[in-house]
């Protein structure tokens, strides 16, 4: 569960906001704060993995705010949109910044994106490959050529069962949703990893190798 502070000095817009975080799944509230100050201390005390924090606040602004914080992340939600603000604010290390007013898809968009960061951060272990800090950085990756005996058509066929899976799959699970045989369906998940389109997850059993799955990464 991922903790959440709430800045902003307009009491209702605060309750939206945290309304919006409530409905994500993984996210929760902890506190809400109205300034700069109580929001200093707030992170102090609750230790929040993220703080959604206002601009415009009525003793400092949230940028002063960003720049005094430590050991949490940051998504600055503002009606800022001169550049720059939103230059101070990547300067500071925000994770992203929402220009006000937004839906609560758009908030909910980001969440998930920060949600998925942290996923992967977790997944790499003590030490990192150049592709897996290109995806955190979402680095463009050129395209990896497609192996001989492999078509374009089949790749995308193989790409659209594992990206609307909306799971992890393994190769035999590939297959049946693509009618390929396992092997064929094998050739091209470890295509789509090469490409950085996807990833390839182990699942340790009782005994034995691990079963080889493969996630979609876009």
């Amino acid at each position: 569960m991922i903790r959440v502070l709430v800045v902003d000095d307009d009491f209702m817009v605060a309750r939206i906001h945290s309304g919006y975080v409530a409905r994500v799944p993984g996210f929760r509230v902890v506190s809400v704060a109205h300034n700069g100050a109580d929001a200093l201390a707030a992170v102090a005390e609750l230790r929040p993995e993220l703080v959604l924090l206002d601009i415009y606040l009525p003793d400092m602004s949230g940028l002063e705010v960003l720049k005094a914080l430590s050991d949490v992340d940051v998504l600055m939600i503002s009606a800022a949109r001169d550049v720059h603000t939103v230059r101070e604010a990547m300067r500071g290390g925000a994770v992203n910044y929402l220009i006000k007013p937004f839906t609560a898809a758009a908030l909910e968009e980001r969440l998930r994106q920060y949600a998925d960061t942290r996923r992967r951060l977790t997944a790499i272990g003590p030490e990192a490959r150049q592709d897996d800090v290109d995806r955190l950085f979402g680095t463009p990756k050129s395209a990896a050529p497609m192996p001989k005996g492999l078509s374009a058509a089949t790749g995308a066929l193989v790409a659209d069962a594992l990206r609307e899976a909306g799971r992890d799959l393994s190769a035999t699970e590939a297959a049946e949703l693509t009618g390929l045989s396992r092997v064929s369906a094998r050739r091209y998940l470890e295509h789509l990893c090469a490409a950085g389109q996807a990833e390839l997850r182990p699942r340790y059993g009782t005994a034995g190798r691990p079963e080889h799955r493969y996630r979609w990464l876009g």
